[in-house]
C-alpha cells in the first residue's frame, strides 16, 4: 500500500503540469472553482475518485449521507442557503438512479447542483455490464446540461463548462457520468474557467425598449400588483424588489418558493400567492389592472383556473428564461432579462407613488382571514395542537432569524403561511417538483452550508420517513441542526384532498408510526415528544438553546386542514377560507 509521500512523489510535473490520474484531476477541478464540500456516496464505478479524496481531507470535506437521494436534497440545500453550486457523488447504476428525484427536483426549481456520477469502464458500455445504467439518457430532461467523459483529458474542460452552465442564466443541475478508467488514465493537468460556450448566451442584452412601455404602464396604473418569484433570489435582487415597490408604493406578493425575497413584516408585503396562499393576493390578482411578474413561471398552484386568471390586468412579466414567457399566461410586456439588471433599469423611470387605497383593501382581507383562519390556528382556545400554532411560535421565539427548511405537504404550507422571514434565502423547500422527503437531508445540507445559522426543519410523520436515514449523517458530522416533526399520523395533504373531494374516503393515507423518540435517540440524537399545549413553549425552547442536533415529535390535531385554499380547477378569487 502507497504512503501518502509516495504517491506525492507519483504526482510529477511534465512541461511544468501536473502529470495525475483523471479522478486527482476532478478534485483539482472542484478545488479551483472554489468548491469546499461534496455529498456523496461511494460504489465500485467511482472508488478512484474515493481513493483521491482522502489526499484531499484538508481541503475538500466529505459528507457521507446514507443514500443517494440524501447527497442530492443536501446538495440543493447548500446551494439555496449559500449561493454557490452544491456538488453531489455517486457511482454508477443504482447510485445514480437513485440521485434522479433530487436532480429533477433541483431542475424544477432552478437551483446549481454539479452531479458527478461514475460509469464502468468505457471497453462495457453498451454490454449491460454490471451495475451500468444510461444515466445521460436518463437525465437527460431533467438537467440543464449533461455529458458523459471517456477520457482523462477532457475532464478539467468538462467541469469547467458545467459550472458555467449551472451557475450561469437560469441556474439549474448538470450532470457529469465519468468512467471509470477515464479516472484512472493520467494526464497533463491545466484548469481554466469557462465564461464562454458558442451558441449559448445566457447573458441577454437590456431590452431597454420593453422596460420603458413597462415604466409608462406602471406610472398610469390604479390598481397595480407585484408578483415575486424565486428569480428575484436568484439573481439576488431584494434590495431592488425592495426599492422599486417603496417608490412606486406597489404592494407586494410572493409565490412559495420566492417568500424571503421581500421582508414578511414590509407594510407593503401582501402574503403568499397560490392554493394555501394568502387571502388577499389571491382575491385580489382578478382585481387588479396591472400585474408586475418579476422572477417566477406562472405555475398552476399560483394562476388556478388559467380561464379565469388576471382578466382585469395588463401583465409585465421580467423573467429571464424566454421558454417561460408566454407559456401558461399570455402577457403584454416581456422583458426577457435578468430581475436585478431589468430592476436597476426601472427604478428611475417609475414616478413616486402611494396606492393606499388599494392597499386598504388587502388590509381588509388579511382582517378577515385572521379571523376566520389564522386567530383559530396560531391562538386555539382548545383541543389538541394545531400545525400552525407550532410554526408562529418558532417564528416569534427567532424573530425571524432562522432557516426554515420543509419537506413537503401540511408542514411545508404551514410553515411558509406561519413563519415570518426577515432575511434572504431563509426558507429552503421543494416548489415544483413538491418531493416527500426532502426535509431532512436538506435541513443537514443547509446547517452545513450556514453554520452561522439557526436551522430548523418541520417534517410530517410520512415524508420524514422516506429519508429518515439521514438521522445517520446528522448523528455522524454531529450536524446541529433543529428538527420538528409535525406528527398527526396521517399523509396529512392526501388526507384532506380525501376529507374535501373524496367523502372522506382516507384511503391509504393514516400511518401507524414507530418511536420516533426512541429513533433518534438510537442515532445518540436527543429528542422528546410533545403532546400537551402547556409543554409546546418550553420544549421548543429546550431545543432551539441546545448545542447539537434535536428532534421534537410534536402531536398535532389528528385531522386538520390548512386553508385559505384554492380547490383545483378553480379561480384564485374562489379561494376558501372555511371547509
Amino acid at each position: 500500500m502507497k504512503t501518502v509521500q509516495e504517491k506525492e512523489q507519483a504526482t510529477i510535473e511534465v512541461n511544468g503540469q501536473k502529470h495525475i490520474t483523471g479522478a486527482e484531476a476532478l478534485l483539482e477541478c472542484l478545488i479551483e472553482e472554489g468548491v469546499d464540500t461534496i455529498f456523496g456516496y461511494p460504489g465500485g464505478a467511482i472508488m478512484p475518485v474515493y481513493d483521491k479524496l482522502m489526499d484531499y481531507e484538508d481541503r475538500l470535506k466529505h459528507i457521507l449521507t446514507r443514500h443517494e437521494q440524501g447527497a442530492a436534497h443536501a446538495a440543493q440545500a447548500y446551494a439555496m442557503v449559500t449561493g454557490r453550486p452544491g456538488i453531489c457523488f455517486a457511482t454508477s447504476g443504482p447510485g445514480a438512479t437513485n440521485l434522479v428525484t433530487g436532480i429533477a427536483n433541483a431542475f424544477l426549481d432552478s437551483v446549481p447542483v454539479v452531479f458527478i456520477t461514475a460509469q464502468v469502464v468505457s471497453s462495457l458500455i453498451g454490454t449491460d455490464a454490471f451495475q451500468e445504467t444510461d444515466i445521460i439518457g436518463v437525465s437527460m430532461p431533467i438537467t440543464k446540461w449533461n455529458c458523459q467523459v471517456k477520457k482523462s483529458h477532457e475532464i478539467p474542460d468538462t467541469i469547467a463548462k458545467a459550472f458555467y452552465i449551472a451557475k450561469s442564466g437560469r441556474p439549474g443541475p448538470v450532470l457529469i457520468d465519468i468512467t471509470k478508467d477515464a479516472q484512472l488514465e493520467k494526464l497533463n493537468f491545466k484548469y481554466k474557467k469557462c465564461d464562454y460556450i458558442r451558441s449559448y448566451n445566457p447573458h441577454i442584452p437590456l431590452h431597454t425598449k420593453a422596460i420603458e412601455s413597462a415604466a409608462i404602464m406602471i406610472n398610469h396604473a390604479e390598481r397595480p400588483l407585484i408578483l415575486a418569484g424565486h428569480g428575484v433570489l436568484i439573481s439576488g435582487a431584494e434590495d431592488e424588489l425592495k426599492a422599486f415597490a417603496e417608490k412606486t408604493g406597489i404592494p407586494v406578493a410572493s409565490t412559495l418558493l420566492g417568500l424571503s425575497g421581500f421582508p414578511s413584516s414590509h407594510r407593503l408585503f401582501t402574503g403568499m400567492l397560490g392554493m394555501h396562499g394568502n387571502y388577499g393576493p389571491n382575491l385580489l390578482t382578478n382585481e387588479a389592472d396591472l400585474i408586475i411578474a418579476i422572477g417566477m413561471r406562472f405555475d398552476d398552484r399560483v394562476t388556478g383556473n388559467l380561464k379565469k386568471y388576471a382578466k382585469k390586468a395588463t401583465i409585465i412579466h421580467i423573467e429571464i428564461d424566454e421558454a417561460e414567457i408566454n407559456k401558461n399566461v399570455v402577457v403584454d410586456v416581456e422583458i426577457n432579462n435578468d430581475a436585478k439588471e431589468a430592476l436597476k433599469y426601472l427604478i428611475p423611470l417609475v414616478k413616486e407613488n402611494s396606492f393606499e387605497k388599494w392597499i386598504r383593501e388587502f388590509r381588509i382581507c388579511d382582517k378577515t382571514e385572521y379571523e376566520k383562519v389564522i386567530k383559530p390556528e396560531t391562538i386555539p382556545e382548545k383541543g389538541e395542537i394545531k400545525m400552525g400554532e407550532v410554526v408562529s411560535r418558532i417564528s416569534e421565539i427567532t424573530k425571524g432569524e432562522a432557516i426554515i427548511v420543509t419537506d413537503v405537504g401540511q408542514n411545508q404550507m404551514v410553515a411558509a403561511r406561519y413563519y415570518k422571514f426577515n432575511h434572504p434565502n431563509s426558507l429552503v423547500t421543494s416548489g415544483g417538483m413538491g418531493t416527500m422527503g426532502f426535509g431532512l437531508p436538506a435541513g443537514l445540507g443547509a446547517k452545513i452550508g450556514r453554520p452561522d445559522k439557526q436551522v430548523i426543519t418541520f417534517v410530517g410523520d410520512g415524508g420524514i420517513q422516506m429519508t429518515i436515514q439521514e438521522l445517520g449523517t446528522i448523528f455522524q458530522y454531529n450536524v446541529p441542526v433543529k428538527i420538528i416533526i409535525l406528527n398527526n399520523n396521517f399523509l396529512g395533504m392526501v388526507r384532506q384532498w380525501q376529507d374535501m373531494f373524496f367523502d372522506k374516503r382516507y384511503a391509504s393515507t393514516e400511518l401507524v408510526n414507530p418511536d420516533f423518540v426512541m429513533i433518534s435517540k438510537a442515532y445518540s440524537i436527543p429528542a422528546k415528544k410533545v403532546s400537551k399545549r402547556e409543554d409546546l413553549n418550553s420544549s421548543l425552547q429546550e431545543m432551539l438553546a441546545s448545542e447539537g442536533p434535536y428532534l421534537l415529535d410534536i402531536a398535532i390535531e389528528k385531522e386538520g386542514n390548512v386553508f385559505p385554499m384554492v380547490e383545483p380547477g378553480a379561480s384564485v378569487s374562489e379561494i376558501r377560507l372555511t371547509y
